[in-house]
C-alpha cells in the first residue's frame, strides 16, 4: 500500500480534516487495461496539484480465464486537497467493467457509494462465471449504493468504428472510454492522456486515433448525457505543497532511484544482478534504463546465479545489488552467507510478498522480517532497513548503500508489493544535501604484521575489514566462505579463530546502531498512554489512525522504525516509557518477538495476513480498546487476529489473533 511521508504537526493532529479526498476504484478483467487505466488517471491527478496514495490489486494468473472472480484486477487511487497517507478504506467509487468485477469489490464501497457499471458485460454467460443467480444491476440487491449503468462496450464500439477496428480490437479501447469518463468527473485534463497515447503508439497511429477517440467518447458522453444527480464534474482542489520539482513515482523506479544515487555518492559503478520474479522485477526494469549513471544490469539465469554475480562485482571493485521476493532470497541465503564471511558489501532488496512458497505472489505481507534479520545458517548477522512508503525507498537506498560500504557487510532492504507499485508524488531532492560517502580501497599502506604479512581482515574502528580489489600489486590475499583467521584471512577453523570471527561480525553489526539517527515519535509525546509502533508500509494507515484518535482526545503516539537490525540505541528507552505498545503487522507478531527479545517491553501484535493492506478504522478500534482496557490480551478488529497458542480459524479467510500477553 502506498502511504505518504508528510508528517502532520501536532496543530494538524488535533483538527479534523476539513479538505477534500476522494477514492476511486477501477476494477475489471485482467485483460481490461485497469492497471493502465489508474495509472493514466493517476498521472492527471499528479499534474492537477492532488496528493495521491495508489493501490494495485492484480491477480497472480498471468492471464486468468476472462470474467471470472479470480481474474479480477483492481486499481484504487485516494486523492484530495489535503495530505494522504493512505489508498482508502472505503471507494467511494466503483467503475465496474463487468460482473466479476462488480462481485469482487463491491462489498468495499462505502454505503452509499457510487457505482458505474458496464451493462454491456452483463449477459447471462457473465453472470454465470461471475456466480451470480440473477443480474444485480436489476434485482435491487444494489439498493444501498447509488447505480449508474449503461453500455459501455457498445458506446466504445462505435466511437472507435471509423477506423476499422475489429470487434476484439475495438473492445479493448473501452479503458480509454471509462479514462475519459472519469476525467470528466474529476474535471481532469485529456491532453496529458491524448500526448501518451500518440507516444505509445507512435507505430500504429490508427490505433492512437481510436484510443484518443474512445477517450473523447467517454468524455464527451459526460458532458451532454443526463445520467442523474450521483454522476456530476467535481473538482477537487490542488493540495497545499512545498515549492519545488515533483513528479510521481513508484515504490520500484524511487528505489532504483536510490541505488543510483547511493552509488554515485560512494563514486563506485553499480552491478545489479536479478532474476524476475513478482514484485521485484520492476526494479530491474527501471535500473536498466539507466546505464549512462555506470550502472550495469543483469538477468541471470536463476537466483543463485544472480546475487553470486553481484557479490562477484563487489569483490571486483563495484557495488553489488541483488532483488528478489521471499521465494527468492530464500535460494539466495547461501550466498548471502558467502557475503557476511567474505565481508563484502552488498545490497540485497526483498520485494516481500504473501508466503509461504509461492504463496500469494501478486499480494502483499511484511512475513519475511524474521527471514531478513535470522534467517540464514549459522550466526550470520546483517543490517536490515525498511521503506515505509514509495518515496521513501529512495532515502533508504542511499542509507542501505551507505552501511555497506562502510561497515564492508551484506544490507537487506525490505520493501514489499505495494510499496513496489504503487504510486505517490514525490519531491525530487536536491543532491547537494546529501554527504557523499567516497569508498577508498586498500592499496600498498594496507595493514600487516610485523613480519610484513599482509593482513586482510584487520578491522578499523568501525570493525570493518579493508576493501582490496584483485589485482592490486602486493595485496594478493585467500577469500571463500570457510572460516578465516582473525587477521590473515587464512583458513582456520580452530575453536578460538571461529569464536573470535563469530564475536567480530556481530559487534561489527551491532556498532552500526551508534551511526543510524535515534528513534524519533513520528506524531504525539514520549511516555504517552499507548504507543503504536510500526515499520515498512503500515506507516500511512497506522499515521492517519493515531491522527484521527488523537483528534478525539486519546493519548497516543505513532513510533515508526526504519532500521530494523540494529535497532535504534534509544529505542528501548522509548519504548519503555509509553503505558503500552502494539504493533500493526502484516504477518504473525515478527516484530513484536523482536522488541520482546530485545528489550522486555510488554508489546502486543495487531496482525493481519490477508494479503490487503490495513484499514484505517481497524488500527483505529485497536487503539480505543488498549486505551479502555477492554481486553488487554486480546485486540480485534476485522483484520486476521491470533492469540499466540490459537491455530483456530474464522471463515477460512481471516485468522483471527489477539495481542498476546
Amino acid at each position: 500500500m502506498a502511504a505518504a511521508t508528510h508528517l502532520l504537526t501536532p496543530e494538524e493532529s488535533h483538527a479534523e480534516p476539513h479538505q477534500e479526498a476522494v477514492v476511486v476504484r477501477f476494477a475489471g478483467d485482467s485483460g481490461d487495461g485497469m492497471q493502465l487505466t489508474g495509472g493514466q488517471f493517476t498521472l492527471s491527478t499528479a499534474l492537477a496539484g492532488n496528493d495521491l496514495a495508489t493501490f494495485p490489486d492484480f491477480p497472480a494468473e498471468i492471464r486468468a480465464p476472462q470474467g471470472t472472480t479470480f481474474g479480477v484486477s483492481a486499481f484504487q487511487i485516494n486523492f484530495g486537497s489535503t495530505a494522504i497517507e493512505t489508498a482508502g478504506d472505503q471507494p467511494d467509487v466503483l467503475i465496474a467493467m463487468n460482473p466479476a468485477a462488480l462481485k469482487v469489490n463491491v462489498a468495499a464501497l462505502r454505503e452509499g457509494g457510487l457505482i458505474i457499471a458496464d451493462e454491456g458485460e452483463f449477459s447471462q454467460r457473465n453472470l454465470a462465471k461471475a456466480g451470480y443467480d440473477a443480474n444485480p444491476l436489476e434485482d435491487e440487491s444494489l439498493a444501498k449504493w447509488q447505480l449508474v449503468k449503461f453500455n459501455i462496450s457498445q458506446l466504445t464500439m462505435d466511437a472507435v468504428k471509423p477506423f476499422g477496428l475489429g470487434n476484439k480490437e475495438a473492445l479493448r479501447c473501452k479503458n480509454m472510454w471509462t479514462l475519459g469518463l472519469a476525467l470528466w468527473m474529476f474535471d481532469r485534463s485529456r491532453e496529458p492522456i491524448v500526448d501518451w497515447l500518440k507516444t505509445k503508439f507512435a507505430k500504429a497511429p490508427q490505433l492512437a486515433e481510436a484510443n484518443i477517440a474512445a477517450l473523447n467518447a467517454g468524455h464527451a458522453y459526460g458532458e451532454t448525457v443526463e445520467m442523474g444527480a450521483a454522476v456530476k464534474p467535481r473538482h477537487i482542489a490542488a493540495a497545499p505543497a512545498e515549492p519545488g520539482l515533483y513528479r510521481t513515482v513508484t515504490g520500484a523506479e524511487a528505489l532504483g532511484l536510490g541505488l543510483v544515487a547511493g552509488a554515485q555518492l560512494a563514486h563506485l559503478p553499480m552491478f545489479f544482478g536479478s532474476y524476475p520474479i513478482t514484485p521485484a522485477s520492476p526494479l530491474l526494469h527501471h535500473l536498466s534504463r539507466l546505464k549512462e549513471y555506470d550502472i550495469t544490469t543483469f538477468q541471470a539465469e536463476d537466483e543463485i546465479a544472480a546475487i553470486c554475480a553481484a557479490l562477484g562485482a563487489s569483490y571486483a571493485g563495484s557495488l553489488g545489488v541483488t532483488s528478489s521476493s521471499g521465494p527468492g532470497i530464500a535460494l539466495k541465503t547461501e550466498a548471502i552467507g558467502l557475503a557476511v564471511m567474505t565481508e563484502l558489501p552488498l545490497v540485497i532488496v526483498n520485494s516481500q510478498r504473501g508466503g509461504p512458497s509461492t504463496g500469494l505472489p501478486t499480494k502483499t505481507e511484511q512475513s519475511d522480517l524474521y527471514q531478513a534479520v535470522y534467517g540464514r545458517n549459522g550466526d550470520a548477522p546483517l543490517p536490515v532497513i525498511a521503506a515505509r512508503s514509495p518515496s521513501d525507498a529512495f532515502d533508504c537506498a542511499i542509507e542501505a548503500c551507505r552501511i555497506a560500504t562502510r561497515y564492508m557487510t551484506p544490507v537487506m532492504l525490505l520493501t514489499d508489493g505495494y510499496i513496489a507499485n504503487a504510486a505517490e508524488p514525490w519531491r525530487v531532492p536536491d543532491m547537494s544535501g546529501y554527504e557523499a560517502f567516497p569508498v577508498t580501497f586498500a592499496n600498498g599502506e594496507a595493514p600487516r604484521a610485523d613480519d610484513g604479512k599482509l593482513l586482510p581482515y584487520a578491522r578499523d574502528e568501525r570493525l570493518a575489514r579493508p576493501w582490496i580489489k584483485p589485482g592490486t600489486p602486493g595485496l594478493t590475499h585467500r577469500i571463500g566462505g570457510i572460516e578465516k583467521n582473525p587477521g590473515t584471512g587464512d583458513l582456520d577453523y580452530s575453536p578460538g579463530a571461529h569464536a573470535e570471527m563469530t564475536r567480530l561480525r556481530h559487534q561489527k553489526v551491532l556498532g552500526i546502531s551508534a551511526d543510524i539517527p535515534d528513534q524519533d515519535v513520528c506524531l504525539g509525546e514520549p511516555g504517552a498512554a499507548l504507543a503504536v509502533v510500526g515499520w515498512g508500509s503500515t506507516f500511512g494507515p497506522i499515521h492517519q489512525a493515531v491522527r484521527r484518535m488523537r483528534a478525539r482526545g486519546a493519548d497516543v503516539a505513532h513510533v515508526h522504525i526504519r532500521h530494523i537490525w540494529p535497532l535504534p540505541a534509544n529505542l528501548g528507552e522509548l519504548l519503555h516509557g509509553f503505558g503500552r505498545v502494539i504493533v500493526p503487522e502484516m504477518n504473525a507478531g515478527q516484530l513484536k518477538t523482536v522488541l520482546r527479545d530485545q528489550y522486555l517491553v510488554d508489546a502486543r501484535s495487531l496482525t493481519k495476513v490477508s494479503g490487503q493492506p490495513f484499514r484505517i478504522a481497524e488500527i483505529e478500534g485497536a487503539i480505543a480498546e488498549a486505551l479502555e482496557g477492554t481486553a488487554p490480551g486480546n485486540l480485534r478488529s476485522d483484520s486476521t487476529q491470533l492469540p499466540e497458542g490459537d491455530s483456530g480459524h474464522d471463515d477460512g479467510s481471516n485468522v483471527r489473533e489477539g495481542l498476546a500477553r
